[in-house]
């Protein structure tokens, strides 16, 4: 039986590592689905084996619970608008510190360890992503970037050489005055699946998908298009956190990404299931 089983689940991936050979896929990890060891293990495993079978993984990360705690340590509130941080100098300061210092070494040591190859970027590197300064429905939020170009070449490169980029949620300022900007992570990936021409974009986050109601798993919407997602959004039903992950998916996909994905990533190898199963188990949007 359990070989049975097995048979059966390689000849239902067949048909997606087909289709996706080659493709450039562009995944967000963050949220709480980061804190975990061992659950950071099987998302590294599962990109490993997505490079080994011929796609071309692109990793971008957030580190939203790793920023709090350092901000937690240091006596400092933590502040949100609509979801997204405010930013102040000295909160810039620590997100740089956290992400590009700390969340994205500590990935690419974990690839290293389990037998892959990565190399770790942020937004100054090779001029990788250029913003200018964000405001939320004209509310002010701080030192929160608005990415206007991304830069393809050095991620290009690492990938045609059998390498998979981790990048970092973090922007050059697109003015005089130099310096960073905090970027929403889920932003940051549509950006990159975007300018990177993915086939997909999959956002690993702490939740089910998009659920009617957050507290019923059975609410979970398997399959939305555009248009219901925009009006999920006018209803409330996507609100807070979930608002620029679902924003993010639907600029990648007016701009030529053909589905994008938010699964949880707390869920073992959730990330294989989505891509190389018929059922999946996130909110798909096309």
């Amino acid at each position: 039986m359990d070989e049975q089983f097995n048979a059966d689940v390689l000849i239902e991936a067949l048909p997606y590592l087909r289709r996706f050979s080659g493709k450039i896929i562009v995944i967000k990890y963050g949220g709480a689905a980061m804190i975990n060891e061992g659950v950071r293990q099987s998302v590294i495993q599962d990109l490993i084996l997505m490079q080994q079978v011929g796609m071309r993984p692109v990793l971008v990360h957030g580190g939203g619970p790793e920023i709090d705690r350092m901000l937690k340590k240091l006596n400092k509130e933590s502040l949100f608008v609509e979801g997204l941080r405010y930013t102040d100098d000295e909160t810039m300061e620590i997100v740089q510190m956290v992400l590009a210092g700390k969340v994205n070494k500590d990935l690419v040591e974990l690839f290293s360890r389990m037998g892959g190859k990565a190399v770790g970027l942020c937004g100054s590197d090779g001029g990788l992503f250029m913003a200018n300064r964000f405001r939320k429905n004209g509310q002010d939020l701080g030192l929160v970037g608005d990415i206007q170009s991304v830069n393809t070449e050095l991620l290009r490169t690492l990938l045609d050489n059998g390498i998979i980029p981790v990048v970092a949620s973090i922007a050059l300022r697109n003015d005089e005055e130099g310096g960073f900007y905090n970027v929403n992570a889920d932003t940051a990936a549509g950006a990159l699946a975007i300018a990177l021409k993915a086939e997909k974009l999959i956002l690993l986050t702490d939740v089910p998908g998009v659920m009617e109601d957050k507290s019923d798993l059975e609410t979970l919407i398997r399959e939305m298009d555009v248009q219901m997602a925009k009006s999920l959004i006018k209803r409330g039903v996507i609100k807070a956190g979930m608002i620029p992950k679902v924003e993010g998916c639907l600029q990648a996909l007016a701009k030529g990404v053909s589905a994008a994905h938010i699964v949880d990533g707390r869920s073992p190898h959730s990330l294989l299931v989505e891509l190389f199963t018929d059922t999946g188990m996130g909110t798909m949007i096309r």
